[in-house]
């Protein structure tokens, strides 16, 4: 103000504002008009982001000049994998010869379940910890979904009983190996947090916390008969309330937050209109969002508040350490700030020429992954628009998703990503493609599969099992490109692509790689 008074005392003999008293603000009214009127000026000629502004001009394709140089390596460690696996031409990759297979990276733990066997590694080395067979359940159950917590692994256990397709949730010691307890979970349903002390489980028609040491209930409530499509942001767990429940999560009427250390609930109901617009597809940062054919909506968890909509958007998934949500939105991935809806960032679609794919992002970098026999990695900044790391020979990279955000190769709170290649093929032969997974059980899809991550265009994702649907943070580089997947009958898990129906081959050297971003 003072600079600005200067200027205009100078200006004050010969001008317009001769007229103007200078001196302190305070005594002049009409210096006060003048300085209001430049302020106003200002804001009205200075850019200035609005709620829901999705602007964002999209980045010229770097094509080539995005790798140029060289960059280094995203390995950290690799190990065999045990038992018998194969490649399938496309997206899925490398997956189990028989069966489905799942993989959950976080607090340090490692986890790749297949039909009946949790095997866990160290995040950190690759190690080898423990390998644990279940036992007890009846012929033809397999394991649909691995999550690791702080102090425990759970497995979900998929299996029929009198005709009625059930599931259990087993929860292991992390550290041991060694199974604790077994508790009935919905079938889209299972654990929603664990820890040494205790675990929540989303079971057919309560949400129960148990003690880890006693089995005993610590709190339950009731959720109906329906079972309700939820997902989970930090120690909260929303659940939709919707007429047709999990399978047809539309229009969601009302959110429960439920607090998952206490089981303390509270119904958000939406402050404008009677129910929240299309089905409930993510929950992050407060911030809870909703899908639809016109676009992504956002509104706050603990109010039902709307925040911004972004129009022609699709989610695609998270990056925690960014605090970022990611949008595809036509051809182009979006950084978008979970409050406000401002676009932070954007990656054309075409950016990474030639690509099969981009994946979870982290810190701001993407993994991308590109199929077949020449497998490659890489992790492209999306800020400096150009590849920072990268791996090559990674032979028909799988990457495992789950639906729910709470298992699968990318660990939510690192830099770590986990996948499966295949570095050496058994000779060919052309065999039928796998059947149709069994359901896994978490929040979030149709048995359909839905939308995954992309800066191109939205597409579905390379999942966390052999085969099955999945939107998760994974990308397609070009704006029709994209991994495609089938239902494996479990909305919203682990999953991943359905087999198509290609020539299969044996692969006789599988590896577990461990990438950091």
């Amino acid at each position: 103000m003072n600079r600005v008074a200067d200027r205009m005392r100078r200006r004050a003999s010969r001008a317009v504002f001769g007229r103007i008293r200078l001196g302190v603000a305070g005594t002049s009214p009409r210096l006060r008009r003048w300085v209001l009127a430049l302020v106003l000026i200002g804001v009205a000629v200075l850019p200035y982001p609005s709620l829901g502004a999705v602007s964002g001009v999209p980045v010229a394709a770097c094509r080539s000049d995005c790798r140029a140089g060289s960059v280094p390596s995203m390995i950290q460690w690799n190990r065999p994998l045990t038992g018998s696996w194969q490649v399938v031409a496309g997206l899925t990759g490398t997956v189990p010869a028989a069966g489905l297979a799942y993989v959950s990276v976080g607090y340090g733990v490692a986890a790749l379940g297949a039909g009946l066997t949790v095997s866990a590694y160290s995040a950190k080395t690759g190690a080898p910890l423990w390998g644990d067979g279940l036992t007890g359940f009846p012929a033809g159950a397999a394991i649909v979904s691995v999550r690791t917590w702080p102090g425990e692994v759970t497995a979900g256990v998929s299996y029929t009983s009198a005709g009625h397709l059930e599931r259990t949730e087993v929860v292991i010691s992390s550290s041991t190996g060694t199974p604790s307890g077994r508790y009935p979970a919905a079938v889209f349903g299972g654990a929603v947090w664990g820890s040494a002390q205790y675990t929540v489980i989303v079971g057919p028609t309560t949400v129960t916390s148990y003690d880890n040491a006693t089995g005993r209930a610590r709190w339950r409530l009731s959720t109906g008969q329906v079972q309700l499509a939820w997902r989970t942001d930090g120690g909260t767990l929303y659940m939709a309330e919707s007429a047709t429940g999990f399978l047809g999560s539309a229009p969601v009427t009302a959110l429960r937050q439920i607090n998952l250390a206490t089981g303390a609930q509270v119904l958000i109901r939406p402050l404008e209109g009677l129910s929240f617009p299309g089905t409930f597809s993510a929950a992050f940062d407060g911030v809870v969002l909703f899908s639809s054919a016109a676009g992504v909506a956002a509104y706050y968890g603990t109010t039902g508040a709307w925040l911004w909509t972004i129009g022609g958007a699709v989610v695609e998934g998270t990056d925690p350490q960014k605090q970022r949500i990611y949008l595809t939105r036509g051809s182009d991935l979006v950084a978008v700030n979970p409050i406000t809806g401002q676009v932070t960032a954007t990656a054309s679609g075409s950016a990474v020429y030639g690509s099969a794919g981009l994946y979870a992002v982290r810190d701001g970098v993407a993994l991308g992954l590109d199929q077949g026999p020449n497998g490659d990695a890489w992790g492209y900044d999306i800020g400096a628009q150009r590849v920072t790391l990268s791996a090559a020979g990674l032979g028909w990279p799988h990457y495992f998703v789950d639906l729910s955000g709470v298992g699968g190769s990318a660990d939510p709170a690192s830099d770590l990503v986990v996948i499966a290649a295949c570095t050496q093929l058994a000779p060919s032969t052309p065999v039928s493609a796998s059947p149709p997974a069994t359901p896994s059980g978490s929040p979030g899809a149709t048995p359909s599969g839905s939308p995954s991550t992309t800066p191109s265009a939205s597409s579905s994702a390379t999942s966390n099992s052999s085969l099955g649907p999945t939107p998760a943070p994974t990308a397609t580089s070009s704006a029709s490109a994209g991994p495609s997947s089938s239902a494996s009958g479990t909305p919203g898990s682990d999953v991943s692509p359905s087999a198509s129906p290609a020539p299969l081959q044996g692969c006789l050297r599988p590896e577990l790689v461990a990438l950091n971003l």
